[in-house]
């Protein structure tokens, strides 16, 4: 057991032009900022032993993005190993849109399959295009890593002795978006309002991991809140937003000061949204989202549109409190803890297409451009309608090369409690079993994490199929997520 010593920091992401929003499959040009955006970093060290965890309010970190902050951290602080530097996302789809994908996926993502398909002359076409007044994506990214960096550094430099303790608390936050029928299809937003209607796909976690930081006098300075949810209640609009962990913030700051750190860290929730799929409640105003659209909307007496502020609000109200709530309740607080963390990279299997399904796409593009040869312009529709098949052209041509995938994942041991992240939006089943398995006494799980890879999808989503469960939605299928889970497992208790 040794004395730890604790740091935090937080910078602002705000880019000084507009931006645009990345998430959707449609481009947003964002007009104005509803909320902060930022980078939030917390420095821990013990013996020789070292953490930096930042979270960053934007919806994934890229390969680009992560070896460009550690690259421009490296610079600031010579004594810590880039690798220690762990980055995550909220998933927030209200924020800054950077240079992705990588280099070298040239050529590999649907939109660039869709213009192959397209005729002469024409080519896929943004409802919003980007001018001078919007920042480039590489001008985001060199924005993005730049506060990355200085978060971290700043976080480092600011260790000092402190006191921390875990607790749980409880809130409602996340639903399972996927809806499934008596012919066992699924579908991402399904219409629960259908007599094919039969369950809702997978289960979901009210429970929040939390981490409080003293110091030394005892006054709080900084909450880690694990959450299985993304921030997507404002994923649609068109303004920059952090989603209900803005408000969230808002909300401690308010009872503890504005020097109150929040380190937000999103759980396993790849099928999870803050929707209730039963008690539906449509949108305040109209969204360009072929996925949300209802024929047979009823009025809900339930909470209010999980698409608008005001749902936005509420839920931040709800983890708020409770945060609050169990910091009352708080007793002993420790100031040394068994530290270790371990930085694991491990191939899993590419998630392939078969040729037959391969050759479905090549027809289905094919057939689909010719019937719309004589539209004027190809849209966000189209690659809506085109995607999964895009998709699949462009896996087929990567396993040709490719047979795995190199994950970058960390586990820690922090006294009782256990850190494991992954770079996925890991379905909720596969969080589930590592904590249950965990010898930890309370275990964190952060998605969305050092990478950006994709959906994992459950076998059984699989089966069901639709958005999320596609191989295009993600690199790697549900043999590696078992792989994943059993890997991280061990780990885990190799440490107990």
């Amino acid at each position: 057991m040794s004395k730890l010593l604790i740091g935090w920091a937080e910078e602002s992401i705000v880019p000084e032009k507009k931006v645009s929003l990345a998430g959707q499959l449609y481009e947003r040009i964002s007009e104005y900022v509803e909320s902060d955006i930022t980078v939030t970093a917390m420095a821990v060290e013990a013996d020789d032993q070292q953490m930096i965890i930042a979270s960053v309010d934007i919806v994934s970190i890229n390969d680009a993005l992560l070896t460009l902050a550690r690259k421009k951290f490296a610079k600031l602080v010579s004594v810590v190993a880039p690798e220690k530097l762990i980055i995550s996302a909220i998933h927030s789809p209200t924020s800054v849109g950077y240079r992705t994908p990588a280099p070298d996926t040239k050529g590999l993502t649907p939109k660039e399959i869709l213009n192959e398909f397209l005729p002469e002359g024409k080519k896929y076409t943004a409802l919003v295009e980007a001018d001078e007044t919007v920042a480039t994506p590489d001008e985001c990214l060199e924005l993005v890593s730049e506060k990355i960096a200085i978060a971290a550094a700043r976080a480092w430099e600011n260790r000092a002795e402190a006191l921390y303790t875990n607790a749980f608390g409880r809130a409602v936050v996340g639903h399972c978006r996927r809806v499934v029928y008596d012919d066992g299809s699924a579908k991402m937003w399904g219409d629960t309002n259908s007599a094919n209607f039969v369950e809702i796909e997978g289960g979901n976690d009210s429970g929040i991991e939390l981490l409080y930081t003293f110091d030394t006098n005892k006054k709080l300075t900084g909450v880690v809140a694990n959450i299985a949810c993304p921030a997507q209640v404002l994923e649609h609009r068109n303004f920059i937003s952090s989603d209900y962990w803005g408000k969230v913030k808002q909300f401690l700051r308010e009872k503890f000061g504005d020097d109150l750190y929040l380190l937000a860290l999103c759980g396993a929730g790849g099928d999870q949204c803050p929707r209730d799929m039963i008690r539906w409640v449509n949108p305040e105003t109209p969204i360009n989202d072929p996925h949300v659209k209802r024929e047979h909307y009823i009025e809900r007496k339930a909470d209010p549109s999980m698409f608008d502020l005001k749902g936005c609000t509420l839920i931040g109200k709800r983890v708020a409190n409770e945060i609050i709530a169990v910091y009352e309740e708080l007793d002993e607080l420790k100031s040394e803890a068994d530290f270790v963390h371990k930085v694991i990279n491990y191939d899993l299997p590419l998630r392939k297409v078969t040729p037959a399904e391969y050759e479905k796409s090549v027809r289905e593009i094919e057939y689909y451009v010719q019937k719309n040869s004589d539209k004027e312009v190809f849209n966000y529709e189209d690659n809506a309608a085109m995607y999964v098949h895009a998709g699949n052209i462009a896996r087929f041509r990567k396993q040709q090369t490719v047979e795995t995938v190199n994950v970058e994942f960390h586990v820690i041991k922090l006294g009782s409690i256990a850190i494991a992240t992954n770079p996925f939006e890991l379905f909720l089943d596969y969080g589930n079993r590592i904590k249950a398995r965990s010898f930890a006494e309370q275990t964190f799980i952060i998605q969305l994490c050092c990478g950006a890879l994709g959906y994992l999808p459950t076998e059984k989503a699989e089966r069901g199929s639709h958005y999320s469960a596609y191989v295009t939605s993600g690199q790697i299928g549900h043999v590696g997520g078992d792989m994943l889970v059993r890997k991280t497992i061990n780990e885990i208790n190799e440490m107990w």
